[in-house]
């Protein structure tokens, strides 16, 4: 009796310890000035994988506009989707988050996200960049483009398009 109770004390003791936040104890920051010399204003935490490569270089465009990005890897980011209201007709790749708590989902131009949080919306979560646009910030591809939608994320679950972007040269 007592070697089966010490056995399950085990497995449980293992199972939580599988639940432990599988991120990394201190998150990547990369502070830049803009063009002034100024102190960067916004501050984003991105989640990503390890792995992606249009991610890291979305998160160069963020810091070439000035943006501090503060990166955080993991292997599921669905419950990050789940946890700031995002659902699956909405996913990307990666997610970031304002220290305003407004979740912004995929390849949005630093500029878009500049101008969201410049505004009032109060019955928004944030914005969203489904999939992943050709020529959008991050998935440049030998000077192809996709024209795309910037969907406003609203707290109801719905969206709105926020911006539609034609042409590279809006962005």
């Amino acid at each position: 009796m007592k070697l089966t109770l010490i056995a399950a004390m085990l497995a449980a003791t293992a199972l939580l310890a599988g639940c432990k936040d599988a991120g990394p104890a201190k998150p990547e920051t990369t502070a830049l000035s803009d063009s002034a010399g100024n102190a960067a204003a916004l501050t984003l935490t991105v989640y990503k994988t390890p792995s992606c490569g249009c991610c890291k270089k979305w998160v160069s465009h963020l810091e070439q506009q000035g943006v501090v990005a503060q990166t955080k890897d993991y292997d599921d980011l669905s419950g990050i989707k789940e946890r700031y209201g995002i659902t699956p007709q909405y996913y990307s790749c990666h997610t970031a988050v304002s220290e305003q708590g407004y979740a912004f989902e995929g390849h949005i131009p630093a500029k878009y996200i500049r101008k969201f949080l410049a505004e009032s919306h109060p019955d928004a979560i944030g914005l969203s960049v489904p999939a992943m646009p050709l020529g959008s910030p991050g998935m440049e591809v030998e000077g192809r483009f996709m024209p795309y939608d910037i969907l406003l994320l609203h707290k109801d679950g719905s969206a709105s398009v926020y911006a539609h972007i034609s042409d590279a040269a809006m962005q």
